[in-house]
């Protein structure tokens, strides 16, 4: 029996389940060349980003922004991107951009459960419609003969379409965990590498600006082109309690002198 004549005696419902069946396989296709893309290049790129963001912040924004065709690279890009942070901000850039590549890793998962639920339902479907074709033959005079025994074959043919049905939600269910597994996973993964880096940040913020950066590149800062301010033209405004010592004092000084002349044109009188 080859698989054409075997498709044509599981009846109606195998149309359905083979169009259930080309769905399944194009998306588990789909996910497993998306899956391996990530899983052989991630690990490589955290540790390379973590491990720049040690000593240069700038090197380290580089190496992610190169990595954003990746998961894991837009995540650890989203934060250094950011001119100017504090460290509230840069964990929900984190976060934010975790949930939103989470939810890509997650994508045909709906389409898996709906092939789940329904290949069974179909191939349970056919069995009852070829059971009711098989038994609606049967008469009370042809229990016994030779015509009954087409009746049980009928009733066998039938449950080709239930067991069609189990394969395909079988197969399809294994694959199914097996991208849960991968996306439970990457979840510790992107937690690792979020942590790591946000306790870097707090250790040592980056600044992207400061003459220190730039020179790591092998570049001498710019020379600051503020001249020295002229205390000669300044004039120095003293306060109330200074202008009142000094006038203070200047009126001593004048009664003073004022005396010694006195003193002075009273001697010359007398001589």
């Amino acid at each position: 029996m080859d698989i054409l004549e075997t498709f044509q005696k599981g009846g109606p419902a195998m149309w359905p389940l083979l169009a259930l069946s080309i769905l399944s396989l194009s998306v588990i296709f789909e996910r497993l060349w998306f899956w391996l893309r990530i899983l052989s290049q991630e690990r490589a790129t955290v540790d390379r980003v973590l491990e720049a963001a040690q000593d240069h912040w700038e090197i380290a924004r580089d190496i992610a922004k190169r990595a954003t065709d990746q998961p894991i690279g837009r995540f650890l890009y989203a934060p250094l991107k950011l001119s100017s942070t504090d460290a509230e901000t840069f964990r929900l850039a984190l976060e934010s951009t975790a949930e939103e590549e989470l939810a890509g890793m997650r994508r045909g998962e709906k389409l898996l459960e709906v092939v789940i639920a329904l290949s069974p339902l179909l191939g349970l479907l056919g069995t009852v419609l070829g059971l009711i074709t098989s038994l609606r033959a049967i008469r009370i005079g042809d229990l016994g003969t030779q015509a009954a025994a087409g009746v049980t074959t009928g009733i066998g043919e039938s449950l080709i379409s239930t067991a069609t049905g189990l394969v395909v939600a079988i197969f399809t269910l294994v694959f199914y965990r097996l991208f849960q597994s991968f996306v439970f996973n990457q979840v510790k993964v992107f937690r690792r590498a979020g942590n790591e880096l946000e306790l870097q940040y707090r250790q040592s913020p980056p600044e992207y600006r400061n003459s220190r950066d730039v020179s790591a590149f092998g570049v001498n800062p710019p020379e600051s082109t503020t001249k020295p301010m002229d205390t000669s033209d300044v004039m120095v405004t003293e306060s109330p309690e200074n202008q009142f010592i000094n006038y203070t004092e200047q009126n001593q000084n004048n009664l003073a002198e004022t005396r010694e002349q006195k003193d002075a044109d009273t001697l010359g009188l007398d001589n």
